[in-house]
């Protein structure tokens, strides 16, 4: 049995609860209850979320658990100096530590990142480079695991942490069954950034919207703006003038940037070479995709690929 507790405290984010579906869902599909999701606070009792009601919670256990993992808030605030005490004493007890958004914040507090690579919300990563500069904080990334530490941008990106610990447990097979019943449309990785290409561009328009959603879904296609323009249903010369104006980009670039985003999370997930990789995401052949890694990182996809070895590497126990 894996023992889950995520520790909640006064005004902290209900975000944080969806994890808990992660594992619901994993204990439905194993067919056996595989996991023990629990909220704890420093006292048990209820508190306070930031959206203004409260939730049940157990006393933190000194016995520690399997998973611990500490929420975010809103506000950057430190919880309490007996909680922080708390989770030093529980954490040296739990197979892993995890944090949610800031609260990787209450990790630091409490001395439990020494020489970890950790990540947190791009919105708070300035704050906690500059309150903690001996840390390493690696800023985009939907979440980092370091040995037994794991932290989380925060938000959705909690689900996708989840999501990892249970293909850690349980194996791959399990995990994509749990993203299909969850509706996810894909399984995030560790090294896939906090901000989409997509949500980037950001059309307005519900044509420029579909033609966007018809080509992540195709990009092995070839994406002519003619074939874009069918799917929006709009003349070739309106749909680039639409897009343009949506998007601030052209629709070549922005295609680009779709392959880009896909082609990383392939890297990342995959043992496949570059070859295949550059195939699948529709640039045809290696030397077209370095170029787009070039534009899109200043470096090549060779590069990208061992420094995410290494970073396995470094964090595996």
């Amino acid at each position: 049995m894996h023992t889950v507790a995520l520790v909640v405290y006064p005004q902290f984010q209900p975000m944080s609860l969806s994890l808990g579906s992660v594992f619901e869902c994993a204990n439905f599909l194993h067919g056996e209850q595989v996991y023990d999701f629990t909220l704890v606070s420093e006292d048990g009792g209820a508190v306070m979320s930031s959206q203004g009601y409260s939730v049940n919670t157990e006393p933190l256990k000194c016995s520690g658990y399997d998973t611990l993992i500490i929420s975010g808030y809103l506000e950057l605030g430190i919880p309490s100096a007996r909680l922080l005490r708390h989770l030093t004493l529980v954490s040296d007890k739990s197979r892993r530590i995890a944090s949610l958004c800031t609260g990787v914040f209450a990790l630091a507090e409490a001395g439990l990142l020494a020489n970890r690579r950790v990540t947190t919300h791009w919105l708070h990563a300035p704050e906690f480079k500059q309150r903690y500069p001996h840390l390493r904080m690696d800023d985009d990334r939907l979440f980092v695991v370091d040995g037994p530490v794991w932290t989380g941008a925060g938000m959705s990106a909690g689900v996708d942490l989840a999501m990892a610990m249970v293909e850690k447990d349980l194996g791959c097979d399990l995990a994509r069954r749990v993203a299909r019943k969850m509706v996810m449309q894909q399984r995030r990785g560790a090294e896939q950034s906090q901000l989409s290409a997509l949500l980037e561009l950001d059309p307005k328009s519900d044509r420029i919207q579909l033609a966007m959603a018809y080509a992540r879904e195709n990009l092995r296609s070839d994406l002519s703006v003619t074939l874009l323009a069918q799917v929006a249903r709009l003349s070739p010369r309106q749909f680039s003038r639409v897009f343009r104006e949506e998007t601030g980009t052209s629709p070549a670039k922005a295609i680009e940037r779709l392959r880009v985003e896909a082609a990383r999370t392939l890297m990342e997930t995959s043992c496949h070479p570059v070859e295949v990789i550059a195939r699948e995401t529709g640039f045809g052949d290696r030397e077209r995709m370095r170029q787009a890694f070039l534009r899109a990182y200043g470096k090549p996809p060779q590069a990208i690929r061992v420094k995410l070895y290494a970073d396995a590497f470094e964090g595996a126990p």
